[in-house]
């Protein structure tokens, strides 16, 4: 027997029309890329993007054609997201931080019909177009005052994008979509080989929506000011632009300027309630903080992820600037998000000591999505806060393959668990702790050592700005650990002042070996340590 219930698809479009309908006077601020602050309402956001689902209709495209954006953070870029999933279209977010070859095959193995570009991204566009096959349109985010005719390839249209909506209707009925229709395309370039394209579908980013929004997760209400640190290109802004609108919420768009005085200003002026990013820019925040002797007031909460959170962040924003650091953890294959590390209050920490040992985890998982670990037979391993093993995911908004690409068909497993790559702890009331990316675990004499571990402990220094710890080959025990150290400015630690911040937290075995001092540690697109670089550069150090 059935219930007697109502059946409705869950589709971007109720979450718009839901958003317009509540809260129309609510705000939508951007930091242009022309310069200037912009702002309207979500009344107004409603308006225009239903005047670009009509631009666009122009173009004859088709239900489950791709539109990709090289953008930054702004209010056009969200008109995009909405203006082509409500309407059958797919939102494919590109990282304008690739390199132009990098763009080309992305853009090409996801068939874009069109690219939404801002200003200052044009560059990489005319680099990249010579090898496009696929895309008809580009459109420039922009209006007629700052547009600018690039040099790109023969055939393509060039549009600019004010003068593309100008002219439209404001009426659209969003269509009625079965909710597994695609809405939206992600790559990822943590794996093997070419980037991996994850492919979204209305249902699952509303039920991932559903679950930033639960109480113990990140919650967005309409009294909150978020700012989206994250960029809209790395999975979605980790789902904010749909969550934030779901619940009535302002909007702050801090667009290409991340730099540690920007985003200060930006959150003071805006009065900023809540904001999420990755560790590195808030290193960059907490410096400027310090140095300057301004202050974040109106900041209750930070959400930090997308590589592990050190222990320094925690210390410096909560003790010092009264902000609660929130760890989240998860990946593009999961919409991402996967635990998030909100204490129950039966608890409660003994000291602060205890409090920020609890912190550095990854969390808790949210309802509608599971994990455990297993062993690299596949047998499932203990959850008792000692064991490590191989962590696997499944739930409703976690991908069961990749967009036109069988080449990783091995990580996903029966059952429907996706592994992720990763090595990790989970202990008896549920808390997993990343010990280390499967890739990167250091294996000494048959023993683990996790160089996240390593890392965190380093840049707890005052002195050291970031680090990375890989492995080198050792003789007697396979492989050994080594620090790579970029010092803070005008700072020089020496090697004794790093080892001897590891004596008495960690075991003395898994000490590193080492100190190696570089001006610059590589960063990947997203704020991520790029290993495979330091492994090149370093990998053949001998250990004296």
């Amino acid at each position: 027997m059935l219930g007697l219930m109502q059946d409705h698809p869950l589709l971007i479009s109720s979450i718009f029309e839901h958003a317009v309908g509540n809260y129309g006077k609510q705000e939508i601020v951007s930091n242009t890329v022309e310069g200037g602050i912009h702002r309207y309402n979500y009344s107004s956001w409603g308006e225009r993007t239903k005047k670009l689902a009509n631009a666009l209709k122009s173009l004859n495209l088709n239900q489950g054609d791709k539109v990709g954006t090289l953008a930054w953070n702004g209010y056009r870029h969200l008109e995009i997201y909405y203006a082509t999933s409500c309407s059958g279209l797919i939102c494919h977010t590109l990282n304008p931080r690739l390199h132009p070859d990098q763009v080309s095959y992305i853009v090409n193995h996801a068939e874009d019909k069109v690219l939404c570009v801002d200003l200052n991204i044009l560059p990489l566009i005319e680099k990249a177009s010579e090898n496009f096959k696929t895309v008809e349109a580009l459109v420039i985010m922009t209006d007629e005052k700052n547009m600018i005719k690039p040099n790109i390839k023969d055939g393509i249209k060039v549009i600019c994008y004010e003068e593309f909506i100008k002219d439209q209707s404001e009426e659209y009925i969003w269509p009625q979509l079965d909710e597994k229709t695609a809405s939206s395309l992600c790559y990822t370039s943590g794996t093997t080989g070419n980037p991996k394209g994850v492919l979204y579908s209305h249902r699952s980013t509303v039920l991932h929506a559903y679950g930033m929004n639960l109480k113990d997760v990140v919650p967005y209400g309409a009294k909150d000011v978020v700012m989206p640190v994250v960029p809209m290109f790395h999975v979605n802004a980790w789902g904010t632009p749909y969550a934030a609108p779901m619940c009535g919420t302002k909007i702050v768009f801090p667009g290409a300027k991340l730099d540690g005085e920007s985003i200060t200003d930006l959150m003071n002026a805006e009065k900023i309630t809540i904001s999420l990013g990755v560790p590195t820019i808030w290193l960059l925040l907490l410096n400027h903080l310090r140095e300057s002797g301004k202050r974040i007031d109106t900041v209750k909460r930070l959400v930090i992820g997308g590589s592990s959170c050190p222990r320094t962040l925690f210390e410096g924003f909560e003790d010092e600037f009264g902000a609660e650091v929130i760890h989240a953890w998860g990946m593009t294959e999961m919409s991402p998000l996967g635990t998030v590390n909100m204490p129950a209050l039966a608890e409660e920490p003994k000291n602060r000591t205890e409090y920020y040992d609890q912190k550095i985890a990854q969390g808790r998982t949210i309802f509608g999505h599971q994990m455990k670990l297993v062993d690299d037979e596949g047998n499932d391993l203990p959850e008792d806060g000692e064991t490590q093993g191989r962590l696997l995911s499944r739930g409703f908004w976690v991908l069961k393959e990749y967009y036109n690409d069988t080449t990783e068909k091995d990580r996903f497993l029966d059952g429907g668990w996706f592994d992720t790559g990763d090595v990790a702890k989970i202990d008896a009331d549920g808390f997993m702790t990343i010990t280390d990316r499967t890739k990167d675990i250091i294996k000494s004499g048959g023993e683990w050592i996790s160089s996240i571990d390593l890392e965190n402990i380093c840049v707890g220094h005052p002195e050291v700005a970031n680090a990375a710890v890989i492995s080198v080959p050792h003789e007697k025990w396979e492989e050994r650990p080594i620090v790579i150290v970029q010092p803070m400015p005008g700072k020089s630690p020496s090697k004794d002042d790093i080892l001897n911040m590891y004596e008495g937290k960690i075991a003395k075995w898994m000490i590193p070996d080492d100190v190696l001092f570089t001006d610059l540690i590589p960063l990947g697109a997203t704020g991520k340590i790029l290993k495979n670089k330091l492994r090149d550069q370093f990998g053949g150090h001998k250990i004296s």
